[in-house]
């Protein structure tokens, strides 16, 4: 096993203080489930590709400007000139 020394603010080390009191375990053991669960997490999100964490939002809003994709642009400075 490694060992890692870390800096981090004090209210998370009280915390970490705290849940390590309550639950009878060492501050090292809850750190390390933290440590666990974010790469858990990191590992499941790096796998997946830009359009799998965007497809919900595809065809979401409907604008009725059907070059908006194109001409974002344009259209943006004549809606702030106030011109569309």
């Amino acid at each position: 096993m490694q060992q890692l020394t870390i800096r981090m603010p004090e209210e998370y080390f009280y915390q970490i203080e705290q849940i390590a009191k309550s639950s009878g375990l060492k501050k090292s053991d809850v750190t390390r489930m933290a440590i666990r669960k974010f790469l858990e997490e990191y590992s499941g999100y790096e796998k997946t590709d830009l359009y799998s964490k965007a497809k919900r939002l595809v065809g979401v809003v409907e604008s009725g400007i059907s070059d908006l994709g194109q001409n974002h642009r344009d259209h943006l400075i004549k809606k702030i000139k106030g011109t569309e």
